[in-house]
């Protein structure tokens, strides 16, 4: 059941990361305290961060006193599986603080360290517990579930031992699964290149606005100038950004390249068919849905290229770009909220949610589990941290007063009551949730905060602002998303095949893959050659297999918000019984439970549909603006 596989802890701080928006950079100490991390739930200071190491670490050689006597009795197993739950849960913390800590400066390596020294630590535990798994495979299942039988204690470790019969044949021997172990240590360098280059040392270009202003190219301000009415500061950006990256085309190829011949080196000495079958396999989600998506989507273009058209429509160009996706569609509407006003909007929006929900959003806001503005040297993007079983969830924004913000403010909190709930009601055993439902709570807020942001506008062009912005969630959440999958899915398929990977192969597959999605040879938007490079800014790709899921989680947060805003108390109960479930069931199932069938084409087809339903609102109101 791979239970004392530490490198988990990583993982499980489910980094959702969206879109960085370009706020004004302060040093961290202008910020207001209301608007920062409070950490000190999880370590009141470094030293008792320190403390608690050490206490870990005169506890881990106990691990070599269970070995022989897994399967003698049901007593002995419990003994092993709780002390496994009980390093589990402090070395999460452990992980979470130093995490934490270094994302709000990149550029200081002490955090960096520190969490090394936790990788470190933990691999060479892993190794020396290697034996658990072989050991516990030597029985046969109805020892094992005698044992549950005998001992109450045990059901809540029932599905992690399920698991582990369930996928019996990619386990290995007892010194397979130490070198396995040993391997931790080595094979999430990539990933960590990839974050401290891409966010702390890579030289960030200068550009000359249309106004005459020099401005530094950082990630954020490219966010923020792609998004300007300002057509030739959005070309100037795009071009040097992108061919900023190009400079860097070598380094990014070996870095990707990394992470694809770890995910190779893992799925070969664990005899699956393939990279993605190894990822989908524990969690019993068929490599037909991740298949199935690519296909619908490809098939479904042609509501794409119609959203792009509308874009081209409202903006009033001959030639759409893809350096104009991001810009503002409907002139003087530039929708601005501060984060105050954004937080009560959010309120308000989540109302159908019920009192607790809405109560435990407002802890959120007011108890500082939100760090809310860039700082110098801070992580981009946003994300929901929700591994502290025993604290609370934190959860990291870059937030810039723009609507996008509002609705990634939306998302991320959506992450968190999902954290919170499963982390109220389950066992730690069962408390953490699969990556394949981890977007549903976020994509159900944001489909909350449209419906009641739209219900409230009265202005025509505000109101196509608003209808244009949530298509942009269907842009981004689902077919860019799966644009994402298919060139993911296409540079394992590579690797597998001993093709070369590199950055110039990378850019070329890239290219071809984006000038599908965007109709470039059909006249639908124009993508530049300099696009080819954009692989190498989504950090999404050292996180394997993970984007497909925004776009299935997308499709399963429309169906079951439509169920919820109708005012159907049964399908809110199931939805709140989704968002306590954890993981004590396999994620398909969960679904299930809440009311949508992911093995089915529905929850596409319903997507679908309301995309087109907001189409069809658009140019309703284009052709009433005409006449």
């Amino acid at each position: 059941m791979k239970s004392f596989n530490f490198k988990f802890a990583l993982a499980a701080l489910l980094l959702c990361i969206a879109i960085t928006n370009g706020y004004s950079q302060k040093a961290r100490e202008e910020i207001s305290e209301k608007y920062k991390w409070d950490l000190t739930s999880l370590f009141s200071t470094e030293e008792s961060w320190r403390q608690a190491l050490n206490d870990i670490k005169a506890r881990l050689d106990e691990v070599e006193k269970f070995k022989g006597t897994l399967t003698q009795s049901a007593s002995n197993l419990l003994k092993a599986l709780q002390y496994n739950t009980e390093i589990s849960r402090q070395a999460t913390r452990l992980f979470s603080y130093v995490s934490m800590k270094s994302d709000l400066d990149t550029r200081d390596m002490k955090y960096t360290g520190m969490r090394q020294e936790l990788q470190q630590l933990f691999s060479n535990f892993a190794a020396k517990a290697a034996f658990i798994d072989p050991e516990i495979l030597t029985a046969d299942w109805n020892t094992i579930d005698g044992f549950i039988k005998q001992e109450p204690k045990l059901e809540v470790y029932r599905k992690g031992l399920e698991d582990l019969f369930r996928t019996k044949e990619h386990s290995l021997s007892e010194p397979e699964e130490r070198i396995m172990a040993f391997a931790g240590m080595i094979t999430g360098v990539a990933s960590s290149v990839y974050g401290t280059f891409s966010n702390a040392e890579m030289p960030n270009p200068e550009i000359i606005l249309s106004n005459g202003e020099k401005v530094k190219l950082t990630s954020s301000e490219f966010s923020k100038i792609r998004a300007s009415a300002n057509r030739n500061d959005r070309e100037i950006a795009s071009k040097a950004y992108w061919n900023n990256y190009a400079n860097f085309r070598g380094t990014y190829g070996e870095m990707l390249n990394g992470k694809v011949k770890t995910d190779i080196y893992r799925f070969r000495a664990r005899h699956y068919n393939s990279s993605l079958e190894a990822s989908l396999y524990p969690n019993k989600i068929p490599t037909d849905v991740y298949q199935s998506l690519i296909t619908n989507v490809n098939k479904s273009l042609p509501s794409f290229h119609r959203y792009l058209t509308i874009k081209k429509r409202m903006m009033g160009l001959d030639t759409l770009k893809y350096s104009d996706i991001y810009a503002p569609v409907v002139k003087d509407v530039d929708l601005k909220y501060t984060y105050d006003e954004a937080t009560k909007i959010v309120l308000e929006a989540l109302k159908p949610m019920g009192n607790e929900y809405v109560s435990t959003v407002k802890k959120a806001i007011n108890e500082r589990w939100i760090d809310v503005y860039p700082t110098t040297g801070k992580q981009r993007g946003a994300y929901s941290n929700g591994s502290d079983y025993d604290g609370h969830p934190y959860i990291l924004l870059n937030y810039n007063d723009q609507y996008n913000d509002v609705s990634t403010l939306a998302h991320e909190l959506g992450h968190t009551m999902h954290s919170y709930f499963s982390n109220k009601t389950q066992p730690f055993p069962l408390a953490r949730y699969e990556t394949f439902v981890a977007e549903v709570a976020s994509t159900f807020n944001e489909v909350l905060l449209f419906n009641y942001i739209i219900g409230t506008v009265k202005d025509d062009d505000v109101k196509l602002s608003i209808l244009m912005n949530w298509l942009d969630n269907f842009k981004g959440t689902l077919f860019r998303q799966t644009q994402f999958a298919e060139f993911e899915l296409r540079i394992h398929e590579m690797a597998e095949q001993g093709k070369p990977l590199t950055g110039d192969s990378f850019s070329k597959l890239y290219k071809e893959i984006t000038d599908k999605y965007y109709g470039n040879d059909k006249g639908i938007c124009k993508v530049d050659d300099y696009i080819s490079m954009e692989w190498a800014a989504i950090p999404h790709f050292y996180r394997t297999f993970y984007v497909y899921q925004y776009s299935t989680s997308f499709t399963a947060s429309i169906s079951l918000a439509e169920k919820v805003m109708s005012g159907d108390k049964t399908a809110l109960e199931n939805y709140m019984k989704f968002l306590s479930s954890g993981g004590s069931d396999y994620p398909i199932e969960i679904l299930k439970k809440a009311g949508v069938d992911m093995t089915t084409s529905d929850p596409f087809e319903k997507t679908t549909v309301a995309m087109n339903k907001v189409m069809d609102e658009i140019e309703k109101i284009l052709d009433k603006k005409k006449k």
